[in-house]
């Protein structure tokens, strides 16, 4: 009887030696998967300072907590999960999740529809546009896939106010993505 043994993957190592608290790989971790947090912060906090300060804050958690991750699942995903809690808190710390109002119930949550062939770029740079509360239930629900029911027990707010955010962030999407194919068809000499 042969045993094989399987041979650790580059992520196993890497995970491996932050757990050890070696600063060599938690550097390593940092750098590989840094700009897609990033990306993952400046979709709920606008500015890039403070998103870049609220990902930071987030590594310091993902290192302090890293036995805390199971194995199952990616860890890249793992880490997200803590990035986003990072800026759900951070919103809530500066209160400007306060912006949620509560109003009538939504009764259905408009499609986002674009005729364009609009680039990832430009529409991640329209929902940074957005108003604060529009923009997290919108990122937590389109992006996330979070339901309603745990975006309210996140945000502390209604279901209703959820879906009611969800389906103005989408309105006004809406709009930016008409404005902005106006604008390029104009710039086109197209009339």
């Amino acid at each position: 009887m042969f045993l094989r043994f399987k041979p650790k993957s580059k992520e196993d190592r890497l995970l491996e030696g932050c757990r050890k608290g070696d600063p060599q790989q938690q550097r390593l971790l940092y750098e590989q998967v840094a700009p897609q947090m990033l990306s993952v912060c400046r979709r709920y906090v606008a500015d890039a300072q403070e998103a870049e300060s609220v990902m930071v804050q987030g590594f310091l958690k993902v290192f302090e907590c890293i036995d805390s991750f199971s194995g199952e699942g990616k860890l890249q995903a793992w880490i997200r999960k803590i990035m986003v809690n990072e800026c759900l808190m951070y919103l809530r710390k500066e209160k400007r999740a306060v912006l949620f109002v509560e109003v009538e119930e939504a009764s259905h949550e408009a499609p986002l529809q674009a005729d364009s062939d609009l680039q990832a770029d430009e529409l991640m740079m329209l929902i940074e546009q957005l108003p604060t509360g529009y923009r997290t239930v919108f990122n937590l629900y389109a992006i996330e896939g979070f339901s309603h029911q745990e975006i309210a027990d996140q945000l502390e707010i209604s279901i209703n106010t959820s879906k009611s955010q969800l389906s103005r962030a989408r309105q006004l999407l809406q709009q930016q993505i008409k404005a902005l194919e106006k604008i390029e068809i104009k710039g086109n000499g197209n009339f």
